[in-house]
């Protein structure tokens, strides 16, 4: 396995270097700070993808929050989606929160429509959506992000979250696979 994971990793295109995702970062919790500051919102970090984005986001953010985790994924480090898997749900209560889910890229949009349909189904008054990466693709999605760091062509995708078959989330950049995934 890893001799696939450093072909992949060597013969990627770097689509976004460190410093363009850090900007992109900076912009998002700009227009965050200014829509959420006096919402006193619960933050959900989307596992596993999310974890950098919203790691690197809450530093940035300057009010006052409370944060927990969501785990519902398609993938189970596959390169394709599956059925949608309740792996954990946010010990903190959602009813009457303002809850921000931060994941890493909207790319069909149904674990993350599915995420926030659970936020409002628990009771929450308002869900926002900030993704680091919001994939182009030809047909609409089930969902739309408030907060987009960057818009990326429909390509397979690593870094700074993203993963091929569970590795390479710690890539400094956001890369797009070349070949067959």
């Amino acid at each position: 396995m890893l001799k696939e994971i450093r072909h992949v990793q060597a013969t990627a295109d770097l689509l976004y270097s460190e410093q363009q995702v850090e900007a992109a970062l900076d912009n998002m919790a700009f227009a965050i700070n200014a829509r959420l500051a006096n919402r006193n919102p619960l933050v959900l970090c989307v596992l596993n993808g999310g974890i950098v984005a919203a790691g690197k986001l809450l530093t940035r953010l300057t009010f006052p929050l409370n944060i927990d985790s969501i785990n519902a994924s398609r993938y189970q480090n596959q390169t394709s989606g599956g059925t949608i898997e309740w792996v954990l749900k946010p010990g903190t209560p959602l009813k009457d929160r303002t809850i921000l889910i931060i994941d890493d890229i909207l790319d069909e949009g149904i674990t993350l429509a599915a995420i926030k349909d659970y936020c409002l189904e628990q009771g929450a008054i308002a869900v926002y959506c900030a993704v680091l990466v919001d994939k182009q693709l030809n047909h609409d999605k089930p969902i739309h992000a408030d907060f987009v760091g960057l818009q990326i062509e429909n390509r397979y995708l690593f870094g700074y979250g993203m993963d091929y078959k569970g590795y390479l989330r710690n890539a400094a950049g956001i890369y797009a696979c070349n070949g067959e995934v």
